[in-house]
């Protein structure tokens, strides 16, 4: 998953290419991916990396500059966005474009409760059944109910981890 990831990349754009970490220094390292379905993990991992680029400790790519991580995070959301698509999915992409805008304005406005909208969405990616428990990380910042659709979906240890391991990378 990650060469693909780190490979496409380079393969799209020399400026991504400069962007990523020596191999041996990478970190390829999954946290969300493995509360999704199989045939959705890759595209997951790529926005989530996207992510990282924009909001946190990026586990392939070591942009320069503030711009470059902008755009490079930006093309990566896009291109997770694409590879879901392909899965036929269009409740997935409509998930996964939901989680991209609720993070953002989340950090925008300073407020926790990414970890639980990145557990929930992938737990539950196209399945539907986020939408009050958006609402209300957005409305109150209170992730709580996210976070147990996502315990209820994936389990309490596997949703820990993904937590854990996000919090590491976030800080």
């Amino acid at each position: 998953m990650w060469d693909v990831i780190a490979d496409e990349a380079a393969g799209e754009s020399p400026l991504w290419g400069e962007a990523l970490v020596p191999e041996s220094e990478r970190a390829p390292s999954p946290v969300f991916s493995p509360l999704a379905p199989d045939e959705l993990r890759l595209g997951l991992e790529t926005i989530y990396e996207g992510y990282l680029v924009h909001y946190g400790a990026p586990r392939l790519f070591s942009p320069p500059d503030r711009d470059t991580a902008l755009l490079l995070g930006d093309y990566l959301y896009a291109h997770g966005l694409v590879r879901v698509a392909r899965t036929g999915s269009v409740e997935a992409v409509a998930d996964l474009a939901e989680l991209i805008s609720l993070c953002a304005q989340g950090r925008a406005d300073g407020r926790d409760g990414d970890g639980a909208a990145w557990a929930a969405t992938a737990a539950r990616l196209g399945q539907g059944g986020l939408d009050a428990a958006r609402g209300e990380l957005r409305l109150t910042g209170d992730g709580s109910a996210l976070e147990a659709l996502a315990r209820e979906a994936a389990g309490d240890e596997q949703v820990s981890e993904a937590l854990a391991a996000h919090a590491r990378l976030v800080g």
